[in-house]
């Protein structure tokens, strides 16, 4: 083998080495660029979630809402049940002192 034949093969070694180089370097360049694609998504996304979880943050305090409104109709049946006693109590009072008939 002579010094031109270890300086072809040398020179095809350097080449293929570029090439492999230059290869990688475009699939991490590809990869790079997916990535921010992919990172764009994520933020449009993550931007959709956060209105969705805005528009829907108030179905999550209807049980604190149905829970208010229990104990509201709770004090207005009492009520209610009150005032027809104390209808009933002024009604029989005044049959009693002969202000109303039977």
């Amino acid at each position: 083998m002579t010094d031109q034949d270890i300086l072809i093969y040398w020179l095809i070694g350097v080449g293929v080495f570029a090439l492999v180089i230059l290869i990688a370097a475009a699939l991490l360049i590809a990869i790079l660029a997916q990535a921010k694609k992919i990172e764009r998504g994520a933020q449009l996304a993550l931007q959709v979630v956060t209105k969705i979880d805005d528009n829907t943050d108030i179905l999550w305090k209807l049980d604190d809402t149905n829970q208010v409104a229990q104990q509201l109709s709770a004090g207005a049946e009492a009520i209610l049940g009150n005032a027809g006693a104390v209808a009933t109590a002024l009604h029989d009072a005044d049959v009693r002192r002969g202000r109303v008939r039977v």
